[in-house]
């Protein structure tokens, strides 16, 4: 794989951190502020939002760019959102530096995983999206806890500025490596975004879309409510909870590089495989929440599957936005992101339900089951070989 998009990578770990860290530091900015948990809260939504909508939105924006500059630019804005938010005492300013860095995120990955395809042959999409996610999978291995670790002995304001200069050599590593061409948009114009928005009618790119997204969902609405699940559940001390962390996010970094290899040739095997796996993973990681072991050893299993099925399925979007050359990358993220934004809600629904904080274990295997009700009748769409992908 090319070395310009090991420096992309390292870019999505920096912004990988953020999103994810803010997790453990919720008591301590609450406290800070003199604000409820339940109000501190609402930063992590903010993010997934914003990222949501700023996918599309910025990558219309920037379509028009040199590819490079938009990168360093927007990683640039990534690392100030951060030092401003360190800095604050309003809260009302981190919850909009929080949009700001979100929107800045969405706008590095849509223009990223455009930039990335187009650095390797048509036919390895989905290893080089692989290369690229392993930044998020690094993320939830090394800098999630981390940024836990740093929170809590120097306060969360130390965590917001080490992301700031994280990126700085994200930044530096695309100004030096990144080939000025790659990642921008070619033909431009007001018809021509209207084109590419047109292949958002689609059905077989919805299709994938939405499996993705569910997917998706499934796994951020057990990520996010890990921690009680490892204290409440298993009966760990606080102490395993980095532990948790760090196994789910091996599994994560070894899914999706097995998934990457085989996700551009063979897509149907991973789907008819992980898939049923990932079913049965869920409830059975609720059924065995009292036994440490096992409960440790499918968190791993759990975070492979999730992102070898998820990852494959956003290869997928790639290939099936193959009409929309500067706009695929935002369909891949936000696609992405509106799981990470409904799977937690449900996930928070569980909560209060009979089933506690093994809730969202339970919720996870119901949006998965829904993904392969929906994925299995229409297999052969969802795995079409990328060769009519790549014609269209």
């Amino acid at each position: 794989m090319p070395l310009p998009l090991y420096l992309l990578a390292s870019a999505v770990f920096a912004m990988g951190t953020s999103e994810f860290m803010l997790a453990g530091l919720l008591p301590d900015i609450a406290s800070d502020f003199d604000v409820s948990v339940g109000t501190a809260g609402a930063l992590t939504p903010a993010f997934a939002i914003g990222m949501v909508v700023g996918a599309p939105m910025v990558a219309a924006l920037a379509r028009s760019w040199p590819g490079r500059p938009a990168l360093l630019w927007f990683v640039v804005v990534f690392a100030a959102a951060h030092a401003v938010g360190a800095v604050t005492t309003s809260f009302a300013v981190l919850f909009a530096t929080r949009v700001v860095a979100a929107s800045a995120n969405a706008g590095f990955l849509a223009v990223a995983v455009t930039a990335a395809a187009g650095l390797v042959p048509p036919d390895r999409k989905g290893r080089a999206l692989a290369v690229l996610l392993s930044g998020t999978t690094v993320a939830t291995i090394a800098g999630v806890p981390g940024g836990s670790v740093l929170g809590s002995a120097f306060g969360w304001r130390a965590a917001f500025w080490a992301v700031a200069v994280l990126c700085l050599p994200a930044a530096f590593g695309i100004l030096k490596g990144v080939p000025a061409g790659h990642g921008g948009a070619g033909a431009t114009g007001r018809q021509a975004l209207r084109a590419e928005l047109a292949q958002l009618a689609r059905p077989r790119l919805v299709l994938v879309m939405l499996l993705g997204a569910l997917v998706n969902a499934a796994t951020f609405g057990s990520l996010t409510f890990l921690a009680p699940v490892v204290t409440d559940g298993a009966g760990l001390g606080e102490s395993w909870i980095p532990v948790a962390l760090v196994l789910f996010g091996a599994g994560s970094f070894v899914g999706v590089t097995v998934a990457g290899r085989l996700s551009d040739r063979s897509p149907g095997p991973v789907v008819a495989w992980a898939g049923p796996l990932l079913l049965v993973g869920w409830p059975a990681a609720a059924v065995l929440a009292h036994e440490p072991i096992a409960l440790l050893t499918l968190v791993f299993v759990q975070g492979a599957l999730s992102f070898a099925l998820g990852g494959t399925l956003i290869t997928r979007v790639l290939y099936e936005a193959a009409g929309a050359p500067t706009m695929a990358g935002s369909y891949a993220t936000a696609a992405l992101n509106v799981g990470a934004v409904v799977g937690p809600v449900v996930g928070a629904a569980t909560l209060g339900t009979g089933a506690g904080a093994l809730g969202p274990l339970w919720a996870s295997g119901s949006l998965v089951a829904v993904a392969l009700l929906i994925a299995f009748p229409l297999l052969a769409v969802v795995t079409a070989g990328r060769s009519a992908a790549v014609r269209r």
